[in-house]
């Protein structure tokens, strides 16, 4: 797949508009949220910086603090919309799980090598997962913390030749091929054990203090050994597992831009776009903690060089703090808005500042992302989509006055269910892991039949991993509520890879009235049968001898002509469409939908 290229005349003329802008409205322009972005954040275990504030020594009042910590946390992140938690795993040669490779990180207990009592990457995951949020396994690479810590201590005893010290810290060398083997072996544990939906290397690259003796070239070599080594040993597990790494922010020097002495691929060694090209990554998280032209000129060049994958560059929200950079929001949402152009996602750094809302960006943040939204699909691994879910069920049930005084009295509990489509047909999602929810849902929801599942604003959930849901009707599955009076529902299966079914409608009507929205004209669905349709009875004051008919997202697929009271629709492949009129100066008029099923 080539890459949109978006010209830097183009974008220097989005900006320079931008810019005219005062700040205040800089930070209230909103762009319209897509159906598909990375909206990320780094949650940091390392000393404890994003969590956990509290320490769990074993007993069960210190862990459930602990835990509770991290709920509060995922639930904040939830409701700003974010949808991918990259959470540090590996920290320096130390883990906040249990690993039969190296200890415990003192993040957790308080004491380095000190089970916390109980497994908080599998905790996480599960939080995760219940709000409909991917987790990413945050693994650092090359650093291994200081000298005499407890994980570079244990590392440099059992594989002295692995380690070098620079000043007080030690590295693993990147140019031993055991290193490579070494780190897939820890990240092959983590997706073994782990129900995860990424493998996210950090620091995949030569430490800055590093003195290079080989070339550059062949420095690219050995890192690329070591990503290749990785996201090979990850894939031939479980091929759907994503695949990322947070290279320097600036791949390189561009043409008319200087990276000013601190780059990926020439200083580091980072060939990260190539990583990109090869499949080696399916997404980089660049740490672009830069601004105005150290930053748009690079962010071009990310996308202009993504190859169709997915790239979220890393903000430096940090630097909103007063104690770091005292940067204005603007700064952070003119970034924000701009990578959204671009089609690409967002990565804050770090969770805590995004959390605290520093400057205002968590209130920011939840505006930007006004709703829901899905990870792109990695097609370039596998772009099969799933068979719908199967037998659509509603139910309805009052609620109790929640007070003396009958208030609330009108609410409904609403349940809807259905059956997962037949999972010997989707043969290609399962890998040596068992155990996983290889099937997902989402849920939609919206005053007009057929539910529009281009639109996110009619994402009420997203990846249940359970074919159910229960809510008020005074409530809404999600924070951006439901838009006027839900009547109509719609079922997607996603898998692993991100592919979505089509759609399993709540309701099936035939030839019925259905409320006109936005001023549209009133929409019926017409009766068919799979072969033919039902056609409309043509208005005398209608200039139309033509039929388009169109995909619920505008796109032409046939022509029919206006005569008699049926049409032909048997060439068709199932699915939803709209029916319009097509006059004779080319003025069109919707005149509602119909659905071609056969089975």
């Amino acid at each position: 797949m080539k890459p949109k290229r978006l010209s830097i005349y183009r974008f220097l003329l989005i900006f320079a508009v931008f810019l005219s802008l005062s700040a205040k409205a800089q930070t209230e322009l909103l762009t319209t949220p897509p159906k598909y972005e990375v909206r990320a954040v780094w949650l940091t275990t390392l000393n404890g910086l994003d969590w956990p504030k509290t320490l769990a020594n074993g007993s069960s009042g210190s862990i459930e603090r602990q835990k509770q910590e991290l709920v509060r946390i995922l639930d904040q992140l939830k409701a700003a919309g974010i949808n991918v938690v990259l959470l540090q795993t590996r920290v320096r040669a130390t883990t906040i799980y249990p690993s039969a490779m190296e200890p415990w990180d003192g993040c957790l207990s308080g004491t380095a090598g000190r089970n916390p009592g109980y497994d908080a990457l599998q905790f996480a995951i599960d939080e995760c997962h219940k709000r409909g949020m991917q987790l990413h396994a945050w693994v650092v690479t090359i650093p291994i913390g200081k000298w005499t810590s407890a994980g570079c201590a244990q590392l440099r005893k059992r594989y002295p030749s692995l380690v070098k010290k620079i000043g007080d810290d030690g590295f693993m060398d990147p140019e031993k091929s055991q290193t490579a083997t070494y780190i897939a072996d820890i990240c092959e544990e983590i997706v073994k054990k782990y129900d995860i939906d990424g493998i996210h290397l950090d620091y995949i690259r030569y430490p800055e203090t590093w003195k290079i003796k080989v070339s550059r070239q062949q420095g690219r070599r050995y890192i690329t050994a070591i990503a290749e080594a990785i996201s090979q040993r990850v894939k031939r597990l479980k091929p759907w597992v994503m695949m990322s790494c947070s290279p320097i922010g600036k791949h390189d020097d561009l043409s008319r831009y200087s990276s000013r002495g601190w780059n990926a691929r020439t200083v580091v060694c980072q060939d990260a776009q190539e990583w990109l090209r090869t499949g080696t990554m399916d997404a980089l998280f660049p740490m672009m903690y830069f601004r105005d032209n150290n930053f748009f000129p690079f962010a071009i060049d990310w996308q202009e060089r993504s190859y169709g994958k997915i790239v979220a560059p890393g903000l430096a929200t940090y630097m909103l703090d007063r104690r770091e950079g005292n940067w204005p929001l603007q700064t952070v949402a003119q970034e924000m808005n701009v990578l959204r152009q671009l089609g690409l996602g967002h990565t804050h750094f770090r969770s805590r500042f995004l959390t605290d809302n520093t400057k205002g960006i968590y209130a920011f943040e939840r505006r930007f992302n006004s709703s829901p939204a899905l990870i792109p699909p990695m097609t370039w691994m596998n772009a099969t989509k799933p068979d719908a879910p199967r037998e659509f069920r509603m139910r309805k049930e009052p609620l109790p006055p929640p007070s003396p005084n009958g208030e609330g009295a009108d609410a409904t509990e609403i349940s809807l269910s259905w059956k997962s489509p037949n999972i010997k047909n989707l043969p290609y999602l399962f890998g040596e892991g068992s155990g996983e929810r290889l099937l997902l849902y989402n849920v939609y929801a919206s005053p007009v039949c057929p539910v529009d599942i281009s639109d996110p604003r009619n994402l009420v959930a997203t990846r249940l991993t359970e074919p159910h849901i229960t809510f008020s009707s005074n409530t809404s599955p999600h924070s951006g509520g439901l838009r006027g009076a839900i009547t109509y529902y719609a079922i997607t299966v996603l898998d692993r890879y991100g592919n979505e079914s089509e759609p399993l409608q709540s309701h099936q009507p035939t030839q019925k009235f259905i409320p006109p929205v936005g001023g549209n004209e009133g929409d019926f669905l017409f009766a068919c049968n799979g072969k033919t349709l039902q056609l409309p009875e043509k208005p005398a004051t209608l200039d139309a001898n033509t039929l388009a008919i169109e995909t619920l997202q505008g796109t032409l697929v046939a022509t029919r002509p206006w005569r008699g009271e049926k049409a032909d629709v048997s060439t068709l492949p199932e699915g939803f469409y709209q029916l319009r009129s097509l006059g004779r100066k080319g003025i069109t008029h919707r005149l509602g939908f119909f659905q071609i099923k056969r089975h």
